[in-house]
């Protein structure tokens, strides 16, 4: 009973076969791919796959992406199925003025944030972060609730803003250190302080709302790098979207 999750972001396909359709599942297989390179995954990385028998997707890529990948995935005898945000699934509680429309990576994470919760024993609230082209800053009270969140743009999103906007800032890639003296420091270390500012006041008013200690998780390509600098306890899950998909997977079969 293999189980293919699929993450479809704005730069890269994430990809991850499970042995079976629920969180904790063991993980057989995995990879990822730029979008660019989407049309060779039938005679690459999913040519030498066991066939899954049931798949789960989130795209914020749009339909044209997400026809593209449908059409690699017809190697398998398998119905792609794809998360739209609703009102309530697995134990969530949609907050969003129009919960469709929601981002779909954002809903997923929330739900693998709230299964890593439930793994823990009590209901606690959580902050849930990604890191990826943007940055989004979700809150999640101890009931499941999602309560809203922030998006930012992202590293490079900011960097390309400030060159584009800008006379003579093309400069290379530099390093966040605390009193930059050079333009490449000062472009790579005021981006990611606005990110952590915006993040680190989110901590305090889910912190101020909630009356407790809200857990703090982080994913996405560049969580690591965002964690490091921000004085915030994250723990850092990678799997996050994977774990999301398992647990939406797990509540739909059980309907």
């Amino acid at each position: 009973m293999g189980f293919l999750a699929i993450d479809i972001g704005n730069t890269r396909l994430k990809w991850a076969l499970y042995a079976a359709p629920w969180p904790g599942s063991a993980l057989l297989h995995q990879g990822a791919v730029f979008l660019e390179t989407i049309d060779e995954l039938a005679e690459g990385d999913w040519d030498r796959l066991p066939s899954p028998t049931a798949m789960l997707g989130c795209v914020v890529a749009g339909d044209a992406v997400r026809r593209r990948v449908e059409e690699q995935m017809g190697l398998w005898e398998v119905d792609a199925h794809w998360v739209v945000p609703t009102v309530g699934e697995a134990g969530l509680h949609n907050g969003y003025d129009h919960p469709s429309r929601l981002g779909a990576d954002r809903w997923v994470a929330l739900a693998g944030a709230h299964w890593h919760i439930l793994q823990r024993g009590r209901p606690r609230a959580a902050l849930v972060v990604m890191v990826g082209t943007c940055v989004t800053v979700d809150a999640l009270d101890a009931g499941g609730r999602f309560l809203g969140g922030l998006i930012l743009p992202g590293f490079g999103l900011m960097q390309r803003a400030l060159e584009i906007g800008t006379a003579g800032l093309k400069v290379p890639t530099g390093e966040v250190v605390d009193f930059p003296t050079n333009t490449s420091d000062a472009l790579m270390s005021g981006g990611s302080n606005a990110m952590v500012g915006a993040i680190e006041r989110q901590a305090r008013r889910l912190r101020q709302k909630t009356g407790e200690e809200p857990l703090l998780m982080m994913t996405g390509g560049a969580a690591a790098k965002l964690a490091n600098i921000t004085d915030l306890r994250f723990e850092v899950i990678d799997s996050l979207i994977f774990d999301g998909l398992l647990m939406l997977q797990a509540a739909r079969a059980a309907v």
